[in-house]
């Protein structure tokens, strides 16, 4: 979400700070990682390994959302390239990479995949250079079938590589944003230090890859082989490949009783303009009650399109294209914004909303390059109540879909949001009796998937059966405050700074947590980063007492929390307020922890927590690491863990009386072997 980044705010725990070396994370950066293995002479082509989220998919069955492409790792694939990882610390190209590993190739090198079934397009997730000064750079890929040539790709760096504190500059030199902000780096908060402290740069780099598709003409056979291959001569002086991502790409969809948007002027060469043209489909459709067609085509979109009573239709997301530029305004638009570009955003909630918007069926591309949170220049926005949103490819957007409420009603479903600069989805303020189901997201600067009751609660939302794949910055799902509320089925996987998989926050100004809820059946792996501002690493489930208390009923039941870099389970209050506010009565059931870092429970905050048929094994450090509020009195530990039985694994029963503090501020990390089959 939207956020002013934590700063110089007082670290739950003990004030110690571990140095970070900079240097070195900037020297892994360019190579790839200490870790990484040159591979020796090309290997036989093989059976095609599938995975979900890196994981062999029978791992996570029944968890995320039902997507029509199959996932095939760089690493597993026959390569003469470098396997580079795997590597979870922040700032580099391994930790941002589904799985913490890819494929790096010199000019000259490929990396080849044999089709699990028959596709006729793929995603190539990627990364490349920056050019020297920011702004990026373009370089070609080969893409070849059965050994010959379809076509080259044209790659860019212009959507990636983001530097320097939050909101982040698009300039490798650049010295610091904040002068006055904590600096992990140099243990120091700069502007009281004398002399100024000087970084290294770039500082703290992030945002790597982006990712494009590609119609492959025809359709390939199961056992077919799709080669990337980064030509000699190329301006990249490195290609990194992390994913193909193949599908059976279904023919256009054609509507032919509608308001066909080329009878209204539009263009589908992308040459000209063809935002008005949609206006006035959209106004013919709602006087005759007819849905707006948008034929195959790539249409030119540079503001917002209002939506309201109106139902538009692509021919698939594959094949309709709604694409802008950002456009500078001058003067600033009253919500403060300075861009605008391609979006369909319904009425401001303070007008009254829009309602009985329907959208599916096509993609948005659009072309934010850096961060400016007062900006509008998200896929989706404003108010829609009783709408749907479905079959979308939000790509390139500053938030795939920001909804200001008050709206009731909304669902959006099997939408794939990737490349974003902030959020994927957030239902901000007032957002009630919605769903967000089997969306696919990867890639996104800020919180995968959020919900934030900021002044108006949130209540009876659901997001279910979805996939959220390496959040650069923050969570994959985070609920702040809010009413009877639903996390049930999703998969999350690899956050990589400050944040982790699911994140329940009294933060952020929300409005409190009530009734109840239930975070049910979700798997996590690979979660837990390290926390840059208090230098500890998080659990893959956090829940966060900043503002105030958490009180409602919280049930965690029935996940899987899977290679967890540190903990498994994280309930903290941040220092200056650890005498204020406490986590009270979590319940933990029939949850299953397959590797830690550390521990399985980290509890820095007052509270209690029950835990029932909660299975553990392969634990770093110690089963529980209960800090409480950190005054170590005779009594013990001011937070209480309940044993409610069936907790298999021996990591709960030594620490329970008399309320046991087992404090190790900063433990050492064991990293766990690959999760299996329970």
């Amino acid at each position: 979400m939207f956020r002013n980044l934590m700063r110089a705010r007082g670290r739950p725990g003990r004030p110690t700070i571990t140095t970070v070396s900079l240097a070195t994370a900037v020297t892994v950066l360019v190579t790839g990682g200490s870790t990484a293995a040159v591979a020796g002479p090309p290997a036989p082509a093989a059976t095609p390994v599938v995975t979900r989220a890196g994981l062999d998919p029978a791992l996570v069955a029944g968890r995320g959302a039902d997507v029509n492409f199959v996932e095939q790792e760089a690493e597993n694939a026959r390569t003469n390239g470098t396997v580079i990882g795997p590597d979870r610390s922040a700032y580099t190209l391994p930790a941002e990479a589904s799985g913490r590993r890819a494929v790096r190739l010199s000019p000259g090198q490929y990396v080849e995949f044999v089709l699990p079934r028959a596709a006729n397009g793929i995603t190539v997730r990627y990364s490349i250079p920056d050019a020297p000064t920011g702004g990026g750079i373009t370089a070609p890929l080969r893409v070849s079938a059965n050994g010959k040539h379809v076509r080259d790709m044209t790659l860019t760096s212009q959507y990636s590589w983001l530097y320097n504190q939050y909101p982040f500059s698009n300039d490798p030199r650049a010295g610091l944003l904040h002068p006055d902000w904590w600096i992990t780096e140099c243990q120091c908060v700069p502007s009281a230090t004398t002399p100024y402290p000087s970084i290294s740069t770039p500082f703290r780099p992030t945002h790597f890859y982006d990712e494009q598709r590609l119609l492959l003409g025809r359709t390939y056979r199961a056992g077919d082989t799709i080669r990337l291959t980064a030509p000699s001569g190329s301006a990249a002086a490195w290609t990194v490949i992390d994913l193909l991502d193949s599908e059976l790409v279904a023919p256009p969809r054609v509507r032919l009783l509608a308001a066909n948007v080329l009878a209204f002027g539009a263009d589908p060469t992308g040459r000209r303009d063809s935002a008005d043209a949609l206006d006035r489909a959209i106004a013919f459709a709602r006087r005759t009650h007819l849905t707006v067609y948008v034929p195959p085509g790539t249409y030119q979109v540079n503001r917002h399109i209002i939506v309201d009573d109106v139902t538009i239709e692509g021919a698939g997301n594959w094949h309709t294209i709604i694409k802008g530029r950002e456009v500078a305004l001058s003067p600033p638009a009253p919500d403060g914004s300075v861009h605008t570009g391609v979006g369909f955003y319904g009425r401001d909630a303070a007008d009254g909303g829009s309602r009985n918007v329907h959208l599916s069926g096509f993609a948005i591309e659009g072309d934010v390059r850096e961060r400016i949170d007062t900006d509008q220049v998200n896929a989706i926005g404003g108010a829609m109540s009783d709408s749907t949103i479905d079959g979308l490819y939000l790509h390139h957007t500053k938030v795939g879909v920001w909804f200001d409420g008050p709206m009731r009603n909304v669902r959006v479903t099997n939408n794939i949001i990737v490349d974003q600069i902030a959020d994927a989805l957030n239902f901000h303020t007032g957002v009630t009796d919605s769903l967000v189901a089997h969306n696919f997201v990867r890639n996104t600067g800020d919180d995968g998937l959020a919900m934030w009751s900021d002044k108006t609660a949130n209540a009876r939302n659901s997001f279910d059966h979805n996939t959220v794949q390496s959040p650069t910055l923050a969570n994959g799902i985070a609920i702040y405050g809010g009413t009877d509320t639903t996390v049930s089925h999703n998969l999350v996987a690899d956050p990589v700074r400050e944040g982790s998989a699911i994140h329940v926050g009294a933060r952020f100004g929300a409005e409190p947590f009530t009734g109840h809820l239930r975070i049910t059946n979700n798997t996590t792996v690979r979660a837990g980063t390290y926390e840059l501002n208090w230098n500890i690493g998080l659990g893959a489930i956090w829940i966060f007492a900043l503002d105030r208390s958490i009180d409602a009923r919280i049930e965690v039941t029935g996940d899987a929390y899977l290679d967890n870099t540190y903990n498994a389970i994280m309930l903290v209050s941040d220092w200056p307020v650890k005498d204020l506010y406490s986590i009270n009565d979590v319940r933990f059931r029939d949850i299953r922890v397959d590797g830690t870092g550390t521990s399985v429970v980290s509890a820095r905050s007052a509270g209690s927590a029950s835990f029932a048929n909660v299975d553990a094994r392969n634990v770093g450090a110690v089963g529980v690491n209960n800090c409480g509020s950190f005054h170590f009195t005779p009594a013990g530990s001011e937070f209480t863990l309940t044993d409610l039985g069936g907790n298999d694994g021996g990591w709960l029963a030594p620490w329970l009386l008399p309320n046991t503090i087992t404090c190790d501020d900063r433990p050492p990390v064991s990293p766990p072997p690959p999760p299996s089959r329970w």
